[in-house]
């Protein structure tokens, strides 16, 4: 190879955000990613709206779940605007919607965060199947694990959502799911 051909193939292998790259990317495949990330941040500003609505309501466990779990959406955005970084793509964010704030029972906020997982499921699926299909086994690497944790959050997410409508909205039943998620007791699921 020639000091031209090499220096004309690592221009070609540079991305929209002038980092180097290994390999290009599809644009939608790239749309896509950058639309999760909105999503998981999305779905943290609702979990922490969660939260405070659930401390006001001296619900302390089912406060720091989501608190927890708001912090996790984070860093799950986090891990996405990362991976684009490292396949040179720039990352722009996008405005957040207000998270819903008010709630009429723990139960109705647990439809709703059970509503987020399986929408954030959905969507990973479908970032899966594009980089299948582009036959982008880097994308399919990385959302590997991804997919198996998000496996898990929603069958946490339903396993709790079940134990609370299994409450059926009596206080002291709420009061022990809610002191066992303050113990770190809750969720247990039985996912392989």
């Amino acid at each position: 190879m020639t000091a031209t051909s090499i220096s004309s193939s690592y221009n070609r292998l540079q991305g929209p955000s002038g980092r180097s790259m290994a390999a290009p990317m599809e644009q939608g495949l790239v749309d896509l990613l950058s639309q999760h990330l909105t999503m998981e941040r999305e779905a943290s500003a609702n979990y922490f709206s969660i939260a405070i609505w659930s401390a006001q309501y001296e619900l302390r466990g089912f406060s720091k779940f989501f608190s927890n779990e708001s912090r996790s959406e984070q860093e799950h955005a986090a891990r996405f605007a990362e991976y684009l970084i490292a396949r040179g793509q720039k990352v722009p964010l996008q405005e957040l919607p207000s998270p819903k704030q008010d709630f009429n029972s723990i139960e109705e906020a647990l439809k709703f965060s059970f509503q987020i997982e399986s929408d954030v499921t959905t969507s990973l699926q479908q970032i899966y199947s594009m980089a299948e299909r582009s036959s982008d086994l880097r994308t399919t690497v990385f959302l590997d694990p991804i997919i198996e944790g998000q496996i898990t959050s929603e069958d946490e997410f339903a396993y709790l959502l079940g134990k609370v409508r299994f409450a059926n909205n009596q206080p002291s039943a709420i009061i022990i799911i809610d002191n066992d998620l303050n113990n770190g007791i809750l969720p247990k699921t039985n996912v392989a």
